[in-house]
């Protein structure tokens, strides 16, 4: 594709049209530079399209060659297949496991025929850009590897304390409580010995699915490690209430059936058990401290059975543990 953009600069000189078509690029080029995501570039090489060539119908999608994924960035207009007839699209390599591709249809015969008079300008665009998006998909890629679990795609621990501590220091601490509740599958290593790694990640999949129902768009979700997530809820709740969606997160997960013999239909159940701490951003404890107790509270609602909550602040001499 190299050739077409050697073309248009060599045209440009006598043609009026083509030295449109080579600013039009180098402006798409320059825009995505300063683009902060894959997002965004999706955003701005749909924008350029519409704009010069009334392109309506786009999807940008992520590739993932190595699970045989797809994730659909942008989806711009009306729905089409690779293999519509007025269909296009270029695929962005990156070396990688993750790459892109980025399609489009034109809206009737007629609009067809003017794209493929011009499909010399975009295919030229797409070979000058390619690299800047290369370097968004990797960049996509490097964000979440450090800061994503791979098997429930919520954050992972040092990620999680990161954002909180940004949070709070923009914040002031001006939020005088913050809520974190420890979930725990109750015998998550027996799944792993009479199944598979599968299963046991599926349970993961689908406890993270039953947190994110249950909570604020605006808290935090994060796997600490084999199979506890700490939930931390930012948003102005009573505790009272922080009780009752911990309750109906285990309710909830009770339900789950989890198939684990598509042949004879065989399906698991597992239940949770939820331990509370109440942060105090004015008190002495840390973010660290405070996890640990929910931990401990964790521990010990697990000791009451299956199915259970226990908070923190109940915990007596009595039942304080020795964990080391």
């Amino acid at each position: 594709m190299k050739e077409k953009i050697l073309e248009l600069i060599k045209d440009s000189k006598k043609n009026e049209e083509s030295y449109k078509s080579l600013v039009s690029i180098y402006n798409l080029y320059e825009q995505l530079q300063y683009s902060t995501n894959i997002v965004q570039m999706a955003e701005d090489i749909y924008d350029w399209l519409n704009k010069f060539f009334c392109v309506d119908n786009l999807t940008f999608s992520l590739i993932d060659i190595s699970s045989n994924t797809k994730e659909e960035i942008l989806v711009k207009g009306k729905e089409f297949y690779l293999d519509d007839d007025r269909a296009y699209f270029f695929i962005i390599n990156t070396h990688t496991n993750l790459n892109a591709t980025v399609s489009f249809s034109a809206t009737s015969n007629v609009h067809y025929q003017v794209l493929q008079a011009k499909y010399d300008t975009i295919e030229a665009a797409f070979f000058q850009i390619s690299p800047i998006i290369q370097n968004g998909i990797l960049k996509k890629n490097f964000i979440e590897s450090s800061s994503i679990d791979s098997v429930t795609k919520v954050y992972n621990r040092n990620y999680l304390i990161e954002n909180l501590n940004k949070h709070l220091t923009i914040s002031n601490n001006t939020r005088e409580e913050i809520y974190f509740l420890m979930i725990g599958v109750d015998h998550f290593k027996a799944v792993i010995d009479e199944f598979d790694y599968d299963i046991s990640d599926q349970v993961l999949v689908e406890l993270a699915k039953i947190i994110h129902t249950n909570i604020n768009e605006f808290d935090m979700v994060a796997r600490l490690n084999a199979d506890e997530f700490l939930v931390t809820i930012l948003s102005n709740t009573a505790k009272w209430q922080i009780e009752d969606i911990a309750k109906k997160i285990i309710e909830g997960f009770a339900k789950v059936e989890i198939e684990v013999n598509p042949i004879t239909k065989q399906t698991l159940k597992k239940t949770i058990c939820i331990g509370l701490e109440t942060f105090k951003t004015d008190s002495s404890e840390t973010i660290t401290d405070a996890i640990k107790n929910a931990d401990i509270a964790l521990y010990e609602a697990k000791n009451n059975g299956r199915s259970q909550f226990f908070d923190y602040a109940e915990l007596s001499e009595e039942d304080t543990i020795e964990l080391f």
